[in-house]
């Protein structure tokens, strides 16, 4: 089954509707740069109204170490997500330092040569994005899936991201067979706000399916 990955959640009424349609992980992004920021603060308080089984992550672009340490801690999250150009030594270090803690890399995939280098990455899954030039995450642009499916020979479970619709999943899903899909921009009303209708209908193209 697909894993069903809903990034980009500001408020409590958005993550209890994405976990609630039968959203796997919601993403939380405290980059600052970031239209869909959130403070750490309310992440605990959000999370503190999810069911046992929602699976949080915080993402992050180039945050230094200490800060990932700390607000992982303060959130309580088991996942997080490295959204910039950290390099796997980076990695190595965190999960060293912090046992507990799964990490999801991504790589913003602009042609094949992107796809180099991704194997010296020890962590625990890989997530496949856009390049877009200055924005890291939610471009609402497509990349080529078949780098997608080519970066499948690293062996590690990869999420799919980057400009998915209701429109096109079930064609990037046949397309890719990713471990999980992760939809930002794609079920938003605003960059702030979740769309109800779009979420359901995202959810339902992939359950339905039983991809």
């Amino acid at each position: 089954m697909v894993r069903i990955k809903i990034c980009g959640i500001t408020n409590e009424k958005d993550a209890l509707w994405a976990v609630n349609l039968g959203a796997d992980y919601i993403g939380f992004n405290f980059y600052k740069n970031s239209p869909r920021k959130i403070s750490p603060k309310l992440v605990t308080q959000i999370i503190g109204k999810l069911p046992s089984f929602t699976q949080p992550v915080g993402v992050f672009v180039n945050e230094e170490m200490k800060a990932v340490k700390r607000i992982a801690e303060k959130c309580r999250l088991n996942l997080v997500q490295l959204h910039g150009e950290e390099s796997p030594e980076y990695c190595r270090e965190l999960q060293a330092q912090s046992a507990r803690l799964k990490i999801i890399k991504a790589f913003r995939i602009r042609d094949k040569e992107s796809l180099e280098g991704m194997e010296k990455y020890s962590v625990d899954y890989y997530l496949l994005d856009s390049y877009v030039p200055g924005i890291e995450g939610g471009t609402g642009e497509v990349f080529n899936w078949d780098l997608a499916a080519e970066a499948k020979q690293f062996g590690k479970p990869a999420f799919l991201a980057g400009g998915l619709t209701p429109d096109n999943i079930t064609q990037a899903i046949e397309k890719v067979n990713p471990y999980g899909v992760d939809v930002a921009s794609g079920v938003e009303r605003t960059p702030r706000r979740k769309d109800y209708d779009l979420m359901c209908e995202f959810i339902n193209r992939i359950r339905t399916k039983k991809l």
